[in-house]
């Protein structure tokens, strides 16, 4: 398709998985003319110094996070297919409706190359595991997980960009800086480098790069945003054959725990069976996150542990409040802290001499050994610690003395602006979908988004 059009159908704004596939079913339906729109790289052209050097290079944009695929690109490429995982979508559609749409884009999926097999569908050890997370107080959500893998997921976004190419017009290396509204409508949006492009319909998908941007242009035209608990926490590396009782039958396990001390909801997020630690930016502060491969393995698994927190009034910032102990984090680890969760008890930060001698070596070789309490608020800190106590029960060695936790892990899908259930904001032909929307938090999830905008768009905006 001819990208110097003015005008088209729809414009979307990100090329991740919940722009991507929005656009699919939109020329799928009906040929509609579609403009994608992306401040990242193509994908041919995304690299990451820090996955060799485990050095954060500051690309501005961050090359892991944006780009065609999103941060989907180079994650774990994890497809968690059961409904009650990866966001929010249930508060949008009916159950059934969202399984099918679950099903759907599953087969969207694998029409590309997601590989056929599937971890943790019908074990007869499910239920076993389940029962005793129950007796240590955790609950056990279980889901059936198809998985790429980072060195595969980005090939298979290829093959959708590719198959794209003669239907939709794309543009990389793209920012929107904002969305234009006439009459309460909106009617396209003007980039940064000042084109100004109309279309009937503007979706969008910004990813969690993003979020902070969306609240703002909310704010902007009075759409309302709905504030949704802020994630921080710790990435946690043990040796592989200590999860190995829960990655064998579930690959990911995904755990949920009330603290004891604080009663805060934490849980278990993106486990990597044998896989590395990673950064990502998000230009002005760099997390810590984790991925594996489908073809090459390490003695480690990696996982992170999350503590969930709602605010309420005066204070209306999560994305504020994240980045500010991220923040924190870059400033005292040049970038990401690493210590052993003995040194932490112990009331002493890790050096370079105390990992040396550990049993469990960093994957992620340019974190900075360091203390964390002087960076985690202490509620956050005394919550992951409840966790891990309960984790041993289930996974003896997890509560160890030579555990690395890394940090600091943030989620930046933290708001929601006030969407119908077709993700139609209160600006008629305005749509909002992904993670950076705040309404998933999963690649499947992100991918039913766009598919579900896309067609409140085909059946006229339809609530």
């Amino acid at each position: 398709m001819d990208p110097t059009l003015t005008h088209y159908d729809c414009v979307i704004a990100g090329a991740g998985p919940a722009g991507i596939f929005a656009a699919l079913e939109l020329v799928r339906r009906n040929g509609s003319s579609v403009l994608l729109l992306e401040q990242g790289p193509d994908i041919d052209r995304r690299t990451c110094p820090a996955r060799d050097t485990g050095v954060c290079a500051n690309c501005s944009p961050c090359d892991v996070t944006c780009g065609w695929g999103g941060a989907g690109a180079f994650s774990d490429g994890k497809l968690t297919l059961s409904p009650e995982v990866g966001g929010w979508l249930d508060e949008f559609v009916p159950d059934q409706e969202l399984a099918d749409l679950v099903h759907y884009v599953d087969d969207i999926w694998l029409s590309y190359g997601a590989p056929a097999e599937v971890h943790g569908a019908m074990s007869p050890n499910v239920e076993a595991i389940r029962r005793q997370a129950l007796v240590h107080g955790m609950t056990l959500v279980a889901s059936p997980v198809r998985h790429m893998g980072s060195d595969r997921a980005a090939g298979i976004l290829k093959a959708m960009r590719v198959d794209l190419e003669p239907r939709v017009a794309v543009r990389t290396a793209t920012t929107v800086a904002s969305i234009t509204v006439r009459d309460g409508a909106a009617t396209g949006v003007t980039c940064t480098d000042g084109s100004r492009i109309s279309a009937d319909a503007v979706i969008l998908a910004p990813g969690r790069q993003g979020a902070a941007w969306l609240v703002e242009e909310c704010r902007r035209l009075g759409i309302a945003v709905r504030t949704n608990p802020v994630d921080i926490g710790v990435r946690v590396e043990v040796p592989a054959v200590v999860m190995e009782p829960l990655t064998s039958v579930l690959y990911e396990s995904k755990l949920i725990y009330y603290a004891h001390t604080f009663d805060d909801p934490v849980r278990t997020f993106c486990m990597n069976p044998q896989g590395v630690v990673s950064v990502e930016n998000y230009g002005d502060v760099v997390t810590v996150n984790g991925h594996s491969y489908a073809d090459r393995k390490t003695e480690y698994t990696n996982f992170a542990l999350l503590v969930s927190t709602d605010f309420t009034q005066p204070f209306n910032d999560p994305i504020a409040y994240g980045k500010s102990i991220a923040r924190l984090a870059n400033l005292l680890g040049e970038d990401i802290i690493v210590q052993r969760l003995g040194d932490l008890l112990a009331g002493h930060r890790s050096t370079a001499a105390r990992l040396r001698r550990s049993t469990v070596q960093p994957t992620l070789t340019g974190a900075t050994p360091g203390d964390l309490s002087f960076v985690l608020p202490f509620r956050h800190l005394r919550d992951i610690l409840d966790m891990l106590e309960a984790l041993d029960a289930l996974a003896p060695g997890v509560n160890a003395r030579d555990t690395l936790l890394y940090g600091v892990e943030v989620k930046f899908y933290s708001a929601r602006p006030q969407l119908d259930k077709g993700l139609q904001t209160e600006v008629q032909n305005l749509y909002a979908i992904g993670d950076g929307a705040g309404v998933t938090r999963g690649l499947v999830q992100a991918s039913a988004s766009g598919v579900l905008a896309a067609r409140s768009i085909l059946n006229g905006g339809a609530s």
